[in-house]
């Protein structure tokens, strides 16, 4: 057996970061690492509420085969970085710097390289930075409260009431994609479609739906109430 420094291995310096997570990408080209030194958006908010400083996140994206290494967002003290995502050859982020009190949207071009600031919303219209995460497609920011409540950001701003138990992971046009569980008494995955505009339920399927990264929904049938 070939020990490991034997084998074929390539270093990266990222600054410290370890962890690589792979994009939405259908060619299995993009992933990322990023850090959260000062937790994730609503805990790096309440720090900063109590005065805290802000180290700000540290952000990377790598492209495979070749290894580029790319550090689209310069580290900036009280800023914070959320999950990425991948559509159509882009990678967008948000940012939230807590002391100009802005959230941005960015997108990254993976083709031509290059970063541009798609929108900025004042971190003063929403409650707080609880959940808030952009989703594809189209590219939509959201926050969930745990109120019951779902709420889109950017690009319209609606509200609407969800059960407590729905958690919103999917966008399609106007389509709203939550999972939902129950417990009557068995436990059971559900998949709630809401309309984007009104928030009326439009289909609840029994079982989980997957996002692959070519888009497809793959649904996995889960037992109706009356078959458990």
């Amino acid at each position: 057996m070939k020990a490991l420094s034997d084998e074929k291995i390539r270093e990266f310096d990222l600054g410290g970061l370890t962890y690589l997570r792979p994009l939405q990408d259908p060619a299995g080209e993009w992933y990322y690492a990023l850090n959260y030194p000062d937790g994730d958006l609503y805990e790096a908010e309440e720090i900063h509420a109590e005065g805290g400083a802000l180290a700000g996140s540290l952000f990377y994206l790598l492209r495979y085969p070749d290894g580029e290494v790319i550090k689209p967002l310069e580290r900036k003290a009280d800023t914070v970085i959320g999950e990425p995502v991948y559509y159509g050859g882009v990678i967008s982020f948000p940012s939230v710097d807590f002391t100009d009190g802005m959230i941005r949207i960015w997108r990254f071009s993976c083709s031509g390289r290059t970063l541009r600031e798609a929108a900025a919303l004042p971190l003063s219209s929403v409650k707080d930075c609880y959940n808030l995460r952009l989703h594809e497609h189209p590219l939509t920011l959201s926050r969930q409260p745990n109120d019951g409540s779902f709420e889109l950001l950017w690009p319209e701003r609606k509200t609407f009431a969800v059960r407590p138990t729905e958690s919103f992971f999917h966008r399609d046009g106007r389509r709203l994609f939550f999972g939902d569980w129950k417990e009557d008494p068995d436990y059971r995955e559900e998949t709630v479609i809401r309309d984007a505009e009104t928030g009326e339920e439009l289909e609840r399927l029994p079982g989980d739906i997957t996002v692959m990264p070519n888009g497809e929904l793959w649904h996995l049938k889960g037992l109706a109430p009356d078959d458990f």
